[in-house]
């Protein structure tokens, strides 16, 4: 590892989050801050997350990754926990006095004072090296999960509004009543507006990962909501169909 090799950014078509099917508009998808040393491994992981349509920055010290993570405020942090400088239990609790965001800590060290230490110092997981892939993958989508996301809390699209605070849904000035499937299904697509969102990520984002139902469950509740949202149901306004992609609001 080179001590002095600054932050590290994907090309620009990797850093933001994965592109839509129209290449017009991109997802809110999360932003992964990894501060790891090994180099080898610090473009492995950025590359894999980036293939699962994470935002990916990077950092190789415990100092850069500190400066990092003040001034991009990542979502979730993946830490190597021997870093040179600062080491990485340092930043560990440094980031949870300072943020809300998930931290993730990786350590070749498995006993079971170690990860004690580790999530006593503000850790929402750790994992040991040698770890797979996706186990890491879904450890992060779970700590997301777990971690209050930062968001607008005033979402438009036409004469649609949410609140997301009140949890509310408006078209116009007419209050309309959603379950909550269908009022979390709707926060997605209006985050991401203008974006086509697979079935599968809507899946995902609104039941979960590890959901073992039909992806046409999302299909019924655009129905519902189109039943709610739209002064024509059979013709929506608002939310479309985008043949073998899947859905946008506009």
């Amino acid at each position: 590892m080179r001590p002095g090799q600054g932050c590290h950014r994907a090309p620009a078509a990797h850093t933001a989050a994965r592109r839509p099917e129209d290449g017009n508009a991109t997802l809110d998808m999360p932003k992964v801050l990894i501060v790891e040393d090994e180099t080898i491994l610090l473009d492995l992981l950025a590359k894999h997350l980036e293939s699962e349509g994470y935002s990916v920055i990077t950092a190789t010290s415990g100092d850069e990754g500190l400066e990092v993570a003040r001034r991009e405020q990542p979502d979730i942090c993946v830490l190597d926990v021997m870093l040179p400088g600062l080491d990485g239990l340092s930043l560990c609790r440094i980031l949870r006095r300072e943020s809300d965001m998930a931290i993730i800590l990786l350590t070749a060290r498995a006993g079971e004072i170690d990860r004690v230490i580790g999530l006593d110092n503000g850790a929402d997981d750790y994992v040991v090296k040698p770890f797979s892939l996706p186990e890491l993958t879904a450890r992060i989508r779970a700590a997301l999960r777990r971690t209050p996301k930062r968001m607008e809390s005033q979402l438009h699209a036409g004469d649609v509004h949410l609140d997301m605070v009140s949890r509310r849904v408006y078209l116009g000035d007419k209050e309309i009543k959603l379950s909550h499937k269908e009022f979390e299904l709707l926060a997605t697509l209006m985050r991401n507006k203008g974006a086509v969102l697979s079935r599968e990520f809507l899946i995902t984002q609104v039941w979960g990962y590890d959901f073992e139902g039909d992806v046409r469950t999302v299909d019924v509740h655009v129905r519902w909501l189109r039943e709610k949202i739209e002064k024509d149901p059979s013709r929506p306004e608002h939310l479309q169909t985008v043949r073998g992609v899947g859905y946008r609001i506009d």
